[in-house]
């Protein structure tokens, strides 16, 4: 089951590139897949082959971006080849590119000391579900069912 969420991606990418930070689990991934489907370049850095290639020749991004012609790129799990972050400051200044870089966390990138792009990508967050994002969530009965657990425990 998908929930919409309040995040709009497509407004994101629109004028800026933009990293997506937030915690495991929270849908990161999920959500750019429903929200963007054919109208970005999705390179997952989860996909083995694709995590070594770029690995191994971090310039083999560009052509990769060539050879698709989609409006915008999204990386998803950058944090796993951080050296991808200067071909892609590369490719904003020198061919107007916009990304969407995600991650589960700036800090890891923070401490690698790694090419944050200097104001060439805004930051934004993904948090898990709120209360707006769950439109039958009802407080009480959630309180209720929790501490009907904890009293067979």
């Amino acid at each position: 089951m998908f929930i919409n969420r309040i995040l709009n991606i497509k407004q994101l990418v629109s004028k800026k590139s933009h990293f997506l930070f937030g915690p495991r689990g929270t849908g990161k991934s999920s959500l750019l897949k429903h929200d963007l489907g054919n109208q970005a370049l999705i390179i997952d850095l989860l996909h083995s082959e694709t995590y070594m290639k770029l690995m191994n020749n971090a310039s083999q991004l560009e052509s990769m971006i060539e050879l698709d012609k989609k409006p915008f790129v999204v990386i998803d799990e950058i944090q796993r080849v951080p050296e991808l972050l200067n071909e892609v400051h590369r490719l904003i200044e020198n061919k107007q590119i916009r990304f969407l870089l995600t991650g589960s966390s700036a800090r890891k990138l923070k401490h690698q000391g790694v090419n944050l792009l200097a104001g060439r990508a805004r930051q934004a967050e993904l948090y898990p579900l709120t209360y707006h994002e769950l439109s039958n969530f009802n407080l009480s009965r959630q309180f209720n069912a929790f501490c009907a657990t904890i009293k067979l425990v």
